[in-house]
């Protein structure tokens, strides 16, 4: 699997573009603003993305997926769907945080632990990690041992859980009962900031010790 990372908003959101070599099928992972920057890398890239994906529903990860849905004709997969009410709540984000206002959607797919995606020859994996919100999933290509991981895991850090209905705990479970057990060698692309491996996370991660 390709892919490429697209900093967006002014929380330098991870809004990723992936493919797959062998059909050149593409995909968009959590594409949280700045519709028109995403735009013209697509077309740098060369690149139509089928598909749209979301890890949770918070206006950095969402806020462009509506006009970009429209834009692409992409179908809108995930999150799961107990952030249903972020997804509702959208205009309500958009004042909290004193950006445009950014209108309420409903993904075409809801998904659920268990769940896979296909993207050309890739499979991309659903797992259910709730704790920085309760809908919030990840996806997982097993064969290249690569995670989109939202806001759960970060590069010495872990998702907030202040927002409504976050709980730290489930997010601690979350992170050590479903993602850790994926490999040591695994790379995730986290929400925000750099890449890191859940085998350095697991033995330098202060919120993991």
């Amino acid at each position: 699997m390709k892919y490429h990372i697209i900093p967006v908003t002014v929380f330098t959101q991870n809004c990723s573009v992936i493919w797959c070599e062998a059909t050149y099928e593409a995909a968009l992972i959590d594409s949280g603003g700045d519709a028109g920057k995403i735009i013209k890398k697509l077309q740098q890239l060369n690149i139509v993305p089928t598909k749209i994906l979301l890890t949770h529903g918070h206006l950095d990860h969402v806020g462009a997926v509506a006009e970009l849905a429209v834009h692409y004709q992409a179908s809108i997969f995930g999150p799961q769907k107990q952030d249903a009410f972020l997804l509702e709540e959208l205009p309500m984000q958009s004042r909290m945080f004193g950006l445009e206002e950014c209108v309420p959607f409903t993904p075409d797919h809801w998904l659920e632990e268990g769940d896979n995606i296909q993207v050309g020859e890739i499979k991309l994996e659903i797992l259910h990690t709730p704790g920085h919100t309760p809908g919030h999933i990840v996806f997982f290509d097993r064969m290249g041992r690569l995670l989109i991981s939202g806001d759960v895991i970060f590069h010495g850090g872990v998702g907030r859980t202040d927002f409504p209905r976050g709980n730290h705990q489930d997010l601690i479970l979350s992170i050590k009962n479903k993602l850790l057990p994926l490999g040591d060698d695994v790379i995730f692309i986290p929400g925000h900031g750099s890449l890191s491996t859940l085998g350095h996370e697991r033995t330098n991660n202060p919120f993991l010790q």
